[in-house]
C-alpha cells in the first residue's frame, strides 16, 4: 500500500461520499475562534489557578508556545493535504494505516472528551441560571461527583448542537460567527469592569507550588506544568478547522489562514483575559470555581456584569461544543468511510451531512457528560490530543524530507525548529499529565489495537483495494 497517489487515492474517495463545500475563511476562523475561546478561559482558568497559582500565566504561555507550534505544523499539513479527517488523513498518507488508527482512535478521545466536558462547563453556568429561573432541582443538573444524580442539561445541550449539524453544516457555520462574536463582547465586558481592581499583592506569592509536577497534601498533583497540562486544551480547537478541508471553498488558503489567525486571536484574548482575573481578586476565591470569571464580577461588586456573563456563556459555550462535535463526526465520518468503521456510519443524509454518525457521537458524549466530573475529562481529552499533535508535527517534517518539492499552500518557517519543538513540547506535557490519566490513556489505546485488529485490519478498504491489485497483477 506504500506510495503517495495510492493513499492519496485512498483517503479522497468515492463521489458519492464527498462531503459539501460550502465553507469560507470567515466560517474557519469563527470556528476555530469559538472552540478555542470557551472552556480554558471561562472555566479551566479555575481549575489552572487551583494547580499553579498566579503562576497559572506562565501556565498558559508554556501551553500556548507548545500549540502554536503544533498550530504550523497542522497549517502545512492542512494545506497540503485538504481532505476531511485532520490528524487521521496526514498521518494515513504519510506513515500508513497502522499509525493512522492510533492517531484516529486519540482524536476520537479528544473529541469526545472535549465535547463532553464543554458541555459540563456549560452546565456549571446554566444550573444556577435554571435553578433560579425554573426551580430545577440541582440534583438533575450536577454529576455524582458533585453530590448530583445526573448532568442533564449537559446532554441537552449535546443533543441540541447536533440537531444543528443534522440541519446543516452552513447554517451552523453561519450561527457560529454570530455566536463567538457575542461571546467576544462578554470577555471584553469582564476586562472592562476587571482591569480597574488590578493590584499586584494578589499575584503574590507568584508561584506557590513550583515548576513542576509535585504530589499536594490533598492529593492533588499542582504545579506550573500541571497546569499547563490542564489547560493546554484552552488552546486547541484549531485543529477542528482541519477537518473541514472537504467543505471549504478554498482549502490551500482558507485553512492556513483559518488556523493560524485563531491562534494569533486567541493569544491576544487569553492574556489579557487571565491577567485581568488574577489581578482583580487572589487566585484562592475562584479556584475550582465552576464559573471563575462570574464569580470574579461579583466579588468586585458588579452583579449585573456577573449575570451578563453568565448568561452570555450559556449562550455562547455551545460554540465550542459545535466546533469540536463537527470535528468528531468528520474524524468518525472518514474513518467509517476507510472501512476502518463501519461503513454505514458513513452514509450522508439528503442536505449531504453524515445523519448516522452525528447520531452515533451524540449518544456517546451524551452519557459522558452526564456522570463525569470536567478536570478528568480534560486532562484525558489533553492525553488524546498531544499525541495526536506531535504526529503531525513529525509528519510534516517527514514529508518535507520525503517530498520536497510537494505544492504546499502554507509552508511552516523555521520547520526543523518548529516542528522539533512541537514535538518534544507536547511530550513533555503528556509525561505531565496525571498518573491516573497516562494509564487510563494506555487501557484507551490497548482497547484500540485490540478494535483495529479485529475489525478494523479486515474491512480496510486499501487493503482490499491493494489484494485486488496483487490479484490483479497475477491474474
Amino acid at each position: 500500500m506504500g506510495g503517495w497517489n495510492v493513499r492519496k487515492r485512498i483517503t479522497v474517495n468515492a463521489q458519492e461520499r464527498s462531503l459539501t463545500r460550502s465553507l469560507s475563511w470567515p466560517h474557519l476562523m469563527a470556528m476555530g475562534v469559538g472552540a478555542i475561546v470557551g472552556t480554558g478561559i471561562l472555566t479551566l482558568i479555575g481549575i489552572g489557578a487551583d494547580k499553579a497559582g498566579p503562576a497559572v500565566l506562565l501556565s498558559f504561555l508554556i501551553a500556548g508556545f507548545v500549540c502554536a507550534c503544533a498550530a504550523l505544523a497542522y497549517a502545512e499539513m492542512a494545506s497540503t493535504i485538504p481532505a476531511s479527517g485532520s490528524a487521521y488523513t496526514y498521518n494515513y498518507v504519510v506513515l500508513g494505516e497502522v499509525v493512522a488508527w492510533i492517531i484516529g482512535w486519540s482524536l476520537i478521545l479528544e473529541y469526545s472528551l472535549v465535547v463532553s466536558a464543554v458541555a459540563v462547563s456549560w452546565s456549571g453556568y446554566a444550573a444556577p441560571l435554571l435553578h433560579d429561573w425554573l426551580g430545577l432541582p440541582m440534583a438533575l443538573m450536577q454529576g455524582p461527583h458533585a453530590g448530583g444524580v445526573a448532568n442533564v442539561p449537559a446532554l441537552f445541550i449535546i443533543l441540541v448542537i447536533a440537531g444543528m449539524l443534522i440541519i446543516g453544516t452552513r447554517k451552523s457555520a453561519t450561527l457560529n460567527l454570530a455566536l463567538v462574536v457575542v461571546k467576544l463582547s462578554a470577555l471584553v465586558l469582564f476586562v472592562w469592569f476587571a482591569l480597574p481592581h488590578f493590584n499586584a499583592a494578589n499575584l503574590e506569592p507568584f508561584n506557590p507550588y513550583g515548576f513542576g509536577r509535585t504530589m499536594g497534601e490533598d492529593g492533588v498533583e499542582r504545579g506550573i506544568m500541571a497546569a499547563a497540562a490542564i489547560i493546554f486544551s484552552a488552546f486547541y480547537g484549531f485543529d477542528a478547522i482541519a477537518t473541514a478541508a472537504e467543505e471549504t471553498r478554498n482549502p490551500k488558503r482558507d485553512l492556513a489562514i483559518g488556523i493560524i489567525g485563531s491562534m494569533l486571536v486567541c493569544a491576544a484574548i487569553y492574556t489579557v483575559i487571565a491577567t485581568a482575573a488574577l489581578g482583580a481578586t487572589s487566585f484562592t476565591l475562584f479556584a475550582n470555581s465552576p464559573e471563575p470569571l462570574a464569580l470574579i464580577l461579583r466579588e468586585i461588586g458588579q452583579p449585573g456584569a456577573a449575570h451578563f456573563l453568565a448568561v452570555t456563556a450559556v449562550l455562547t459555550l455551545p460554540t465550542v461544543i459545535l466546533a469540536f462535535f463537527y470535528g468528531q463526526s468528520r474524524i468518525f465520518f472518514v474513518m467509517a468511510r476507510d472501512g476502518l468503521l463501519p461503513r454505514g456510519l458513513s452514509q450522508l443524509s439528503a442536505k449531504g451531512a453524515p445523519l448516522r454518525i452525528t447520531l452515533f457521537t451524540a449518544a456517546v458524549v451524551g452519557t459522558i457528560s452526564l456522570f463525569f466530573p470536567l478536570d478528568e475529562i480534560v486532562a484525558l481529552a489533553n492525553a488524546g490530543t498531544l499525541v495526536a499533535f506531535s504526529s503531525v508535527a513529525l509528519c510534516m517534517l517527514i514529508l518535507r524530507r520525503r517530498s520536497p518539492d510537494l505544492p504546499r499552500g502554507f509552508r511552516t518557517p523555521l520547520a526543523w525548529v518548529i516542528g522539533p519543538i512541537a514535538i518534544a513540547g507536547c511530550l513533555y506535557l503528556l509525561a505531565s499529565l496525571p498518573q491516573k490519566t497516562q494509564a487510563w490513556f494506555l487501557i484507551w489505546n490497548v482497547i484500540g489495537v485490540g478494535a483495529y485488529l479485529l475489525y478494523g485490519r479486515r474491512f480496510s478498504v486499501a487493503r482490499r483495494e491493494a489484494k485486488e491489485a496483487e490479484q490483479a497483477v497475477a491474474d
